[in-house]
């Protein structure tokens, strides 16, 4: 039943975070962003992850699991609403504001979540029953793209030439009617939000405080954590993960878009997003099985040198062949957040809360790689600028292969 409970919130930061992919495209053509500043969006998203994931840490450890993740989904739900005077404003900052709040209440939900379902059970099986919980997350990326480009993508932007056409009033009709399109989604959000919020607190879930700070008598500090190399590799190996993941992710309604790519409409790229995060979710699916008897570590390393194919055969080819295999690299990153997550937080006993939040932390990859890889395509072009998810997955290989193992000559925090 807990399980159950967890898995719907997995569902709706799954849902929220990929509802980026949909927003840039359109602030992008609603504000006439270049790349690097539509990327900001995911920017301020991840940011937000570096920045508040320390005090969510403290948060969690001072309110529990189940309190933090009731504060994480209002948190959001607060976030949510605030695209509604954001767009009535026409202001982009404000739209960042929005977001850094609702990601402030995900990266709560993240250092949470993520540990609570990793420590609800056997330790063998943390890997697969983690991955088990992120295939919902995954049903949520995939639907949030339809659900974006059916709302949110469906009426045409018009480019600059066209809105210098129009009168002053109608342009600022226009520009106020684009920016609206976004507060009917974000309220609902914020509804749905704040009932799950009511229903996770009124449900009874197990409280595992010996895996909590609660527990620690030590008063151990995030240093002693990071002095575990498989902590200090794998926070590196989250930050390469979800950066090349979002950067993927960001730059798909784009690349997919391009005359010799796909040669689409932005709202016809949109569900081709939905396939990209659709092959998480059934990788996810098929990975909790494969994970539950083989060796997470080698599962990894192969994956991620599927993919570091796919990116190349993506940077090299035109047509449907980027197409597909670009949109395929999403079925093999479905095990990787999962995996490293597991394999970071391994026998870590009462410094599991110190190491989950060290991980949750590393996801400000998704800020950075995107922008990084966002300056890239203003001056080489988006499919060149895939190089950078390239060298990413060719870490997440060294990690699995290497970077996750414990060495014997550490002590682990359990022997504390």
């Amino acid at each position: 039943m807990a399980m159950g409970v967890l898995t719907s919130i997995f569902f709706m930061w799954g849902f929220l975070t990929c509802l980026n992919d949909i927003l840039i495209p359109h602030l992008k053509a609603v504000f006439q962003l270049n790349y690097a500043e539509a990327m900001l969006v995911q920017f301020t998203f991840f940011g937000a992850y570096f920045l508040m994931s320390l005090p969510a840490g403290r948060l969690v450890a001072h309110l529990g699991y189940k309190k933090g993740i009731v504060a994480g989904l209002a948190i959001a739900g607060v976030g949510a609403v605030g695209f509604w005077p954001a767009a009535a404003m026409h202001l982009y900052a404000a739209f960042l504001g929005a977001l850094f709040v609702l990601a402030t209440g995900i990266t709560v939900l993240q250092v949470a979540a993520n540990a609570y379902v990793a420590l609800l059970g056997p330790e063998k099986t943390s890997s697969s029953r983690l991955t088990l919980a992120q295939a919902l997350n995954s049903l949520g990326t995939f639907l949030a793209p339809k659900f974006g480009g059916l709302l949110i993508l469906s009426a045409a932007v018009l480019g600059a030439e066209q809105i210098a056409k129009l009168s002053p009033a109608e342009q600022l009709a226009y520009r106020a009617q684009e920016a609206q399109t976004v507060q009917g989604p974000y309220l609902g959000l914020a509804v749905v939000l704040f009932l799950l919020a009511i229903f996770v607190y009124l449900f009874r879930l197990p409280t595992l405080k010996e895996s909590t700070e609660q527990a620690d008598t030590g008063h151990h500090t995030l240093g002693d954590a990071l002095r575990h190399p498989h902590v200090l590799f794998g926070v590196l190996a989250i930050f390469f993960y979800v950066g090349g993941e979002v950067a993927i992710g960001s730059f798909l309604v784009n690349y997919l878009s391009m005359p010799d790519i796909g040669n689409m409409t932005e709202q016809a790229a949109a569900n081709w997003v939905a396939y990209y995060w659709l092959g998480a979710m059934i990788g996810r699916f098929i990975g909790s099985v494969l994970l539950a008897k083989l060796s997470p570590r080698k599962l990894l390393a192969i994956f991620a040198a599927v993919n570091m194919a796919l990116v190349l055969t993506t940077m090299s080819t035109k047509g449907p062949v980027a197409m597909y295999s670009v949109v395929s690299i999403g079925l093999f990153n479905s095990i990787m957040f999962p995996t490293i997550f597991s394999l970071g937080i391994e026998r870590m006993g009462p410094l599991t809360g110190k190491a989950s939040s060290l991980l949750i932390m590393a996801i400000v990859g998704g800020a950075i790689v995107p922008y990084v890889q966002g300056l890239f395509a203003d001056h080489i072009g988006v499919q060149h600028a895939f190089f950078l998810p390239l060298l990413c997955y060719a870490y997440i290989v060294f990690y699995g292969l290497y970077g996750s193992r414990i060495k014997s000559d550490t002590p682990v925090a359990a022997t504390h």
